[in-house]
């Protein structure tokens, strides 16, 4: 049980694959067609391009064509691989520091571990950022399951919250760190380079912020 602590504010009511390669390509095969053209238009008449030479040309415009064709094909097979491998994100719980959506069932958060503290705040802010409570948490805690103190209204239920912990060794403060919690993957997007993850709630937030996965039927209560 978490107990409270006079708060310090007033309780407040978001592998694409990239074409440039096959572009290059394509760039060369048109170049080199018009190369072609230009040099049978503008032959000397009286010495014609010998048949050995057009053939070998002709053999090079074939190469340029098969390379541009096999690229594009690269280029397909690979964002489909991409694909392939967002799908394993779908459905699972991941660990970040994005905001937790409140659905009226306890808040599964991981709290940092600071070397050191002997009493430590959970900090709660609403989804600006404000300050709407502080409750006492036990600072060597690997695990926290957070829910509204009894008869209070400060959580709203559907609403975003983000939470931190100030770790203290006696009346000293030693640091604020964010608290981690889990959420469901509903989506997985490829953006220009960059995998992006749809959470349930709506928040988009990139792989990288991601610290921890796991399988969303291990998840104990609700999800955030």
């Amino acid at each position: 049980m978490l107990d409270p602590v006079a708060p310090s504010a007033t309780p407040a009511q978001s592998p694409a694959t990239s074409p440039g390669a096959a572009t290059a390509e394509a760039g060369d095969f048109h170049t080199f067609l018009t190369m072609l053209t230009t040099q049978m238009q503008n032959q000397n008449p009286l010495e014609p391009i010998q048949a050995s030479d057009f053939a070998a040309q002709l053999a090079t415009f074939s190469g340029v064509e098969q390379q541009v064709q096999t690229n594009d094909l690269l280029t397909r097979l690979v964002g489909r691989m991409g694909l392939a491998d967002l799908a394993g994100w779908v459905g699972r719980d991941v660990l970040s520091t994005a905001p937790i959506r409140f659905d009226g069932t306890p808040m599964r958060l991981v709290p940092p571990e600071v070397q050191g503290a002997n009493r430590a705040d959970l900090v709660v802010t609403d989804s600006i950022g404000r300050e709407i409570g502080r409750y006492a948490v036990d600072p060597q805690s690997t695990e926290i399951l957070f829910e509204a103190p009894e008869g209070s209204d400060v959580l709203e239920s559907g609403a975003f919250y983000g939470f931190s912990m100030v770790s203290y060794r006696d009346d000293i403060e030693l640091s604020e760190n964010a608290v981690l919690g889990y959420a469901q993957v509903l989506e997985a997007r490829a953006d220009s380079g960059r995998t992006l993850l749809v959470l349930a709630g709506g928040q988009i937030i990139d792989s990288d912020a991601v610290v921890g996965l796991r399988d969303s039927a291990l998840s104990p209560v609700g999800q955030g």
